[in-house]
């Protein structure tokens, strides 16, 4: 993460919230083949342990179970232009934010991915209220089960938590805001916005 102390995010129940909602990131790990990464969507199981499952035959899999490994969420992220700021003697950045997980993985049973499944698409279509929810009772008998020999589930305990805010504290608010201005002109809202929003 970056070396700032200005831009450390320690706040783990905020982490916590913040890679939730997301729900997306990705799955990091060293294997006897050389380094390897999956792109997962997941859900949080308990307070500190997510979920998820991963194709059955994804060059990763078959070095999980047992493993540790680091699942990074990424949240919006910008350009900011020097010219921003207002200010003499700057230079071009980027903002962004970003969660590291650092955990131990093991593999779920048969029932806990089924769980994990289902847990993680109510997550997600809670979020489309007023839709109502799908859920795989909509599915063709049979499907979801044949499905499921495709993937397996697994779950980190985290055992390490690591996050970066880079929304330029180190320059004066005027300045901040200024540059939250033109990053918003420049297409990057929800970077403005966390811009904003800092204390």
């Amino acid at each position: 993460m970056h070396p700032n102390a200005a831009f450390a995010w320690d706040d783990t129940e905020a982490l916590r919230a913040f890679a939730q909602d997301i729900g997306f990131g990705t799955l990091f790990m060293a294997t006897p083949q050389g380094p390897r990464v999956a792109h997962l969507p997941f859900v949080f199981l308990a307070e500190n342990r997510i979920g998820f499952h991963i194709a059955r035959n994804n060059a990763m899999t078959q070095y999980l179970d047992g493993a540790e490994a680091l699942f990074v969420v990424n949240g919006p992220d910008g350009y900011i232009s020097p010219d921003w700021y207002g200010m003499d003697n700057q230079v071009p950045t980027w903002n962004y934010c970003a969660i590291e997980m650092q955990g131990n993985m093991r593999q779920m049973t048969q029932d806990e991915l089924i769980a994990q499944s289902d847990a993680l698409s109510l997550f997600q279509e809670a979020k489309l209220a007023p839709k109502p929810l799908w859920d795989r009772s909509k599915m063709a008998d049979g499907y979801f089960e044949k499905m499921l020999r495709g993937i397996l589930g697994f779950h980190m305990d985290i055992t390490a938590w690591r996050g970066t805010r880079k929304l330029g504290q180190n320059k004066p608010d005027t300045a901040r805001n200024a540059a939250a201005d033109g990053a918003e002109q420049a297409g990057k809202r929800d970077i403005a916005d966390m811009m904003r929003r800092l204390p």
